[in-house]
């Protein structure tokens, strides 16, 4: 029988020899980077960047503070803790090859409900450079029509109330910023690590935007000490399952109580736009590029938005995971189709980039069948992915006179999706923070307004008074309520010209 071993910092020496750990002291590691939200794909990507930079330069001042900023985010806080700051990143490969590799960049946690005080502390040490954030694309507080910071926000007024026990990312930012500038202490870089276009700069103007409400005074040492670099984030991480616990404790004995899963390919391109240092990225295989733009409108317009795609149309058929839904030929061609006809003409030159290879590498890694990426991961927060993965690539077509009908295909069984939620053969839940207007309003298309759903204005904007679009989605949705997915999409040419 295998033995197995607690995964924590005394016990690594003892775990087998074909797992990789880190091979440096993390004892003589300082802190220089805070990161906002410890979930699965930090400590996929950008925590294993940095455990590779640490490994490879034998540096002392990059480690990671994990922070957990909400009161949801107490088990995995607690995990890390127990476990000395430690997982293991399972990456599999299609052909069911498992590497574990014990990440060990993450030197200290902290949790914020319990001491924002603490981490406010933190992110206004001298010694921290960098603040990253992955708190979703929901967590920056903008309006999906306007692109608007939502200032009456009930927790941003209660922040805004209460500045000296913040509740939100701005709540703490401001805060720790102003401590800056008060002790005299340079600036420093806040980078998001979200799936949204232009991500440095929305977060630069969300928080100027609270800033403007709090601490109006600060604003003008922000734009000369801070600075807000974008980026294009890209590693497929399915969330954690019992299955993979198990399935880690088994082949390797190892006792991880939450390790992650992730596929094997990574990409990290960043703007090189640093304030106060940074560590050599480019050396552990990140690319620092004047501009991410066209980098992450590929990523977000053909991966993001076709993971949507999957997972609507899967979520209708009764699949349950992305590999399982692009195995099948009728999506994984309606997939291509979308890339090809719809995404491709609307996205220029990426320098570097073959567009045909890597839409050839996105169908590979979405049916690699060891990554079993959930499709009610996918569909969560639909409301805040949606205006900025598919709407753009709808609009720039409708403006160009191309074809929209793919794209209208994934609104519409969006939709569906959201009618269809809690009935028999559809037993999933909606998770999003908008779901009482979507799920009311996805009805009252069927029995009221036939364009309900449409008229949501913080999430489609002014697209129901485009004609051509109306025109194509009555007959889509339609198609959908009375023959199913596969029927629509196997005879959408006949149904739109």
């Amino acid at each position: 029988m295998k033995e197995i071993i607690k995964l924590n910092a005394k016990n690594l020496t003892l775990l087998p020899k074909d797992v990789l750990i880190p091979a440096y002291d993390r004892s003589k590691i300082k802190s220089g980077i805070v990161h906002i939200g410890i979930g699965g794909f930090h400590r996929s990507h950008e925590a294993f960047y940095i455990d590779r930079f640490l490994e490879r330069h034998g540096a002392t001042d990059w480690g990671i503070c994990g922070v957990a900023l909400l009161d949801s985010d107490r088990k995995i806080f607690d995990t890390l803790v127990n476990q000395d700051c430690l997982y293991t990143l399972m990456i599999t490969e299609s052909d069911g090859t498992l590497n574990a590799r014990v990440i060990g960049s993450i030197i200290e946690c902290l949790f914020a409900p319990d001491n924002p005080e603490a981490v406010i502390e933190k992110m206004a040490a001298p010694d921290i450079k960098i603040i990253t954030l992955t708190i979703t694309e929901g967590g920056y507080n903008f309006d999906a029509a306007t692109g608007e910071f939502q200032i009456t926000e009930p927790a941003i007024q209660t922040d805004l109330k209460n500045p000296e026990n913040p509740k939100t990312v701005f709540g703490y930012l401001t805060k720790a910023l102003k401590r800056r500038k008060d002790r005299g202490i340079a600036g420093l870089t806040i980078q998001s690590c979200d799936n949204i276009q232009k991500n440095g700069h929305v977060l630069k103007k969300m928080l100027l935007s609270y800033v403007k409400e709090a601490e109006l005074g600060l604003i003008d040492w922000i734009e000369r000490q801070v600075t807000f670099p974008d980026s294009m984030v890209d590693r497929i991480t399915p969330v954690t399952t019992q299955a993979d616990i198990d399935n880690l404790r088994s082949v390797y004995g190892i006792e991880d109580a939450w390790p992650v899963v992730s596929e094997p390919f990574i990409q990290w391109v960043i703007e090189d736009s640093y304030s106060h240092g940074r560590p050599d990225l480019e050396s552990i295989g990140a690319q620092l590029v004047p501009d991410v733009g066209p980098y992450e409108k590929m990523k977000i317009r053909l991966l993001n938005a076709g993971h949507s795609l999957l997972g609507f149309s899967g979520s209708l058929h009764g699949c349950n995971t992305i590999d399982e839904t692009v195995r099948i030929p009728l999506f994984s061609s309606f997939l291509r189709e979308f890339m090809d006809i719809e995404v491709t003409p609307v996205l220029g030159e990426v320098e570097g980039i073959n567009i045909e290879d890597y839409k050839n590498s996105l169908i590979q890694r979405f049916g690699n069948p060891n990554i079993k990426d959930q499709l009610s991961r996918i569909c969560l927060e639909s409301s805040a992915k949606i205006p900025k993965f598919l709407l753009p690539t709808i609009k720039e077509q409708l403006e160009a006179g191309g074809e929209i009908k793919r794209s209208v295909v994934v609104v519409a069984a969006w939709c569906r999706y959201l009618e269809l939620a809690g009935t028999q053969g559809h037993n999933y839940d909606i998770e999003d923070k908008m779901r009482v207007v979507l799920r009311d309003n996805a009805i009252a298309s069927i029995i009221d307004d036939p364009l309900a759903f449409l008229k949501i204005e913080a999430v489609f904007g002014d697209l129901v008074h485009s004609q051509r679009f109306v025109d194509t989605y009555l007959p889509i949705i339609n198609s959908i309520r009375k023959y199913g997915i596969d029927e629509t999409i196997r005879t959408l040419n006949q149904i739109v010209d």
